[in-house]
């Protein structure tokens, strides 16, 4: 097909201009390594024989939702080597702290025909699952020539994404033609990659993997106040996976809120862990003591605002919440994953811009477990309110564990699914 061609000359124009300068200045300003070679397919050597199972997992939120399923594979196929790869660093790290014992950890390739083929050499892999909808047509398509089953789990369609892949449908039909199957979190993501060419007897809804995010180990709220030097009993409220714009608002709530509980403890935790230095001069200027989380335990001052600037350890740091906001949502950044809060029994605030959690959003918010904001003021009075009536909290708490709850079967239906459609070794 001709737009494939015209899509790898975008995919090395892009690499040229836009990829590796972004690189090399995140490399000299932020140390951030480049893993040149391994972008370009260069796996290096791995554990073990093949084939092997290969999950991918984008970043952390997907690397964090894929833990269910990689403890159902190595459940349900002990003998199958795991390799697990990202895009990156932050999600390399999750992978690498979180399944070090059952997966080995390597770099993406570059989604241009010659390194897709190497890693593919050199991964040989059983088969190929991608979390939620990364769609990579020179991997897929290497990928179906060897005849290796390629499964999208957790898929989601994005109303921005929608709009885009309908422009390029003919080739979306191409990629999709390549999918061996598709396990969808709803009936409007299926109806979307069918409606951009994917087959229908290949699309199912399963669900969404994010509601089994496993439980947490006994006393991890006890330790989490002790690490982080909150006194039990003393108010906390965490702002979650914030956006460049949000943390002013979360800042004007926090000052609204400390007028009546000025004990108050705010954990704040940028989407984005390298944007730490910048929300410390936004504290700084206003008069805020800021302490990051990789310096606790240490003595710090009552009144000092926590910034989580390390990987992977928000979803448990819920735990000690007494409220929680999701961030991603005051802004048009289309929202984060407000299930992990609500799993963990806390009362959720979310802004107005919730498009890539829509159902989740509903499912909280029709259930009583999370409540729409709108700004600054509207989430400082919320806010206020909940921590002035624990009673409220636990209610909505309830509610939100028991609709998360509810919802579970995503991961059995989605390993179901692997096991009728991916050529196991076992099954050979």
């Amino acid at each position: 097909m001709i737009l494939r061609p015209i899509y790898t000359g975008a995919a090395l124009v892009a690499l040229a201009t836009v990829y590796a300068p972004a690189a090399a200045v995140r490399k000299l300003t932020r140390r951030v390594p480049m893993h040149l070679r391994a972008r370009l397919g260069h796996v290096g050597p791995l554990p073990g024989q093949g084939p092997r199972a290969w999950l991918h997992a984008v970043s952390v939120g997907e690397a964090i939702a894929a833990t269910p399923l990689v403890e159902g594979l190595r459940r349900r196929y002990p003998s199958l080597p795991l390799v697990m790869t990202t895009v990156t660093e932050t999600g390399a790290t999750v992978v690498r702290d979180r399944f070090q014992e059952h997966a080995t950890h390597r770099f993406f390739p570059l989604d241009l025909p010659r390194p897709a083929r190497r890693a593919v050499a050199a991964i040989d892999p059983a088969f190929l699952i991608c979390m939620e909808t990364e769609l990579w047509p020179n991997l897929f398509r290497t990928l179906a020539r060897r005849q290796i089953p390629v499964m999208i789990a957790n898929g989601r369609i994005s109303d921005r994404s929608f709009r885009r892949y309908q422009l390029v449908r003919g080739f979306m039909k191409d990629v999709l033609n390549d999918v061996t199957v598709c396990a969808m979190r709803s009936a409007e993501d299926a109806r979307r990659i069918i409606a951009l060419g994917a087959r229908p007897e290949r699309v199912f809804v399963t669900g969404n993997v994010k509601h089994e995010a496993g439980d947490d180990p006994a006393g991890a709220a006890d330790l989490w106040r002790r690490l982080l030097g909150v006194p039990d009993g003393r108010p906390v409220w965490i702002a979650g996976s914030t956006h460049r714009g949000e943390e002013e608002a979360v800042l004007d709530a926090h000052t609204a809120a400390r007028r009546r509980f000025p004990d108050l403890t705010l954990v704040l935790a940028p989407r984005h862990p390298e944007r730490v230095p910048e929300i410390v001069e936004l504290l700084t200027a206003r008069g805020e003591i800021a302490v990051r989380r990789s310096e606790l335990p240490r003595p710090k001052r009552s009144d000092a605002v926590i910034l989580l600037d390390t990987v992977g350890e928000l979803a448990q740091l819920y735990t000690v919440a007494d409220v929680v906001f999701v961030g991603g949502s005051l802004v048009e950044s289309g929202g984060h994953n407000m299930l992990e809060p609500a799993a963990r029994g806390k009362p959720v605030l979310l802004g107005p811009h919730n498009e890539n959690f829509r159902e989740s959003a509903e499912l909280l918010l029709a259930c009583g477990a999370a409540t729409n904001v709108r700004n600054a003021l509207e989430l400082g009075g919320e806010l206020t309110a909940l921590l002035a009536d624990r009673d409220l909290r636990e209610r909505l708490g309830t509610s939100g564990r028991a609709a998360v709850a509810s919802r579970h079967g995503a991961v059995r239906e989605t390993l179901d699914l692997a096991a009728r459609f991916l050529a196991f070794p076992e099954r050979a």
